[in-house]
């Protein structure tokens, strides 16, 4: 190659790879083939590359088909290119097998993206297929295809697969180790994952983050506290992740004073003031311990709000039983652009039920549709209801329920059967618990709650009625459940 062409070409990356390559995507290309450097395997591949980074995975495709002697250095760019991007990711297998079948050899680089791949396509075959590859062409000892492989199994939850890797490595990173114990904490083992997390010699944030997380998520908040405990006490630096997964188990328990001092240290960090998801964590926080004078000026001071946060502080007046300030503050909402979604209304509607808004809540169902092209889920079916229901207008919850273009399920049954029984209607209750026997004709709770009713009324011989069908559907009680009579 000349001189010439050589400067041509570098110039040509230097744009290639330069801050504004989207928008000049198409004029790099042309001047490559003004320079016939479209015949170069080198030049393509950085070209696929960015495409592949800017998500123009089209673009690099056509690029890639009209190459006449692609080399294992475009094609294992075309591969990582397709493995960034979800719909794509089956046709790095296939430019692996086609790879294959032109007798080009795979390297290093070629099997790590090939992995990602099988990762996202969520078919174990075709990564025990790579795997095998792997195996055959030599490069199961490399780093960065060991952990490639890893992930892959524990992706697929094959602990046993990713375990036999992982004791044949000799030095593990703490990517590695993190695959590790999530991989068995997504299967359930979570006593596992912390056995291998207590064998960590060196653990990163995202290690404490994510053993944190995975014990709050099993229900084990005590240990999950200790172990946040552990993590301030070794320096570890907290970041976004930590706040948001420690603050929602500081509520569960009621740890108000660490909940006030991760506020503190995400003001000192500027993290809640920077990061939206953190000045979420902490209204919610506030909310649900009760204390909605901080949750509000949390909410206030937030330079940046999304929906969620709108969210978050409207349910949390709801759960406060300060329903109307909830509805002004969804007013408020709208009137400044911010677009309502589906919890949003669910929010909102549970302020009108706590707040005995009948009308307000019938306007806001209403607007869902109208307004907001939302189409009404079980959820907000259900916060209807409750509203009816609290309000004592059982026989127009009825017939919203009957109206419903979706099938009712036993959360909605039993809202309204709640209130038949708060307000006394025995022939609505008798309705609904009907129903619930319909969608669950195992559960020995309805026929009780059945018996129980006709019981209140003196039916004796309807309560005789219930037994038999129990008997007969081979329903047996729980221990603990009583029917009168």
């Amino acid at each position: 190659m000349s001189r010439s062409s050589m400067e041509i070409e570098r110039k040509l990356l230097r744009h290639l790879h330069g801050h504004k390559t989207r928008t000049r995507l198409t004029q790099i290309h042309a001047h490559l083939l003004r320079h016939n450097l479209h015949r170069s395997n080198q030049v393509l591949s950085h070209f696929v590359s960015v495409c592949g980074s800017l998500n123009r995975i089209e673009y690099a495709a056509k690029i890639f088909n009209q190459t006449h002697n692609p080399n294992i250095l475009l094609f294992n760019s075309m591969i990582k290119a397709c493995s960034l991007n979800d719909p794509f990711r089956e046709k790095s297998i296939n430019l692996f097998v086609s790879m294959k079948v032109r007798g080009i050899c795979p390297d290093e680089y070629t099997f790590a993206p090939l992995l990602k791949s099988c990762c996202g396509l969520r078919e174990v075959k075709v990564g025990e297929f790579v795997h095998g590859e792997v195996i055959i062409s030599g490069f199961e000892r490399f780093g960065s295809i060991r952990i490639g492989v890893v992930e892959l199994y524990t992706s697929f939850g094959e602990m046993e697969n990713a375990m036999k890797v992982f004791d044949e490595m000799g030095q593990r990173n703490v990517v590695v180790w993190n695959l590790m114990i999530r991989g068995f904490c997504k299967r359930g083992d979570v006593d596992m994952g912390l056995c291998l997390f207590r064998e960590m010699s060196e653990r990163s944030v995202v290690t404490w983050n994510s053993m944190i997380s995975n014990l709050a998520r099993s229900g084990r908040d005590g240990e999950a506290l200790r172990l946040f405990s552990e993590m301030r006490h070794q320096g570890v630096e907290l970041d976004e992740a930590t706040a948001v997964t420690v603050l929602p188990v500081c509520a569960r328990l009621g740890a108000v004073d660490l909940g006030q001092w991760i506020h503190s240290y995400a003001e000192s960090s500027k993290l809640y003031r920077e990061v939206v998801s953190v000045g979420n964590a902490l209204v919610d926080f506030y909310c649900k311990c009760g204390i909605l004078e901080t949750a509000s000026k949390v909410f206030n001071d937030m330079c940046k709000k999304n929906v969620v946060s709108w969210n978050v502080m409207i349910s949390g007046l709801a759960f406060n039983g300060r329903g109307e300030l909830g509805v002004d503050l969804f007013e408020q909402m709208t009137s400044e652009g911010v677009s309502p979604n589906d919890s949003t209304f669910v929010g909102v509607l549970a302020c009108c039920a706590h707040a005995g808004l009948v009308e307000k809540a019938w306007e806001l169902f209403g607007s869902m549709t109208r307004k907001h092209q939302i189409e009404p889920k079980l959820e907000h079916f259900g916060c209807m209801v409750d509203v009816l229901g609290r309000s004592g207008q059982l026989r127009e919850a009825y017939d919203l329920i009957r109206s419903m273009n979706i099938k009712p399920n036993t959360a909605l049954w039993g809202a309204l059967l709640s209130s038949c029984r708060t307000h006394g209607d025995v022939e609505l209750a008798e309705h609904s618990v009907n129903e619930l026997i319909k969608l669950e004709p195992w559960n020995s709770g309805n026929y009780v709650l059945l018996s129980n009713i006709y019981a209140e009324g003196g039916r004796w011989d309807d309560v005789e009625k219930v037994r038999v069908l129990m008997r007969d559907k081979s329903v047996k009680k729980s221990p603990g459940q009583s029917a009168v009579g």
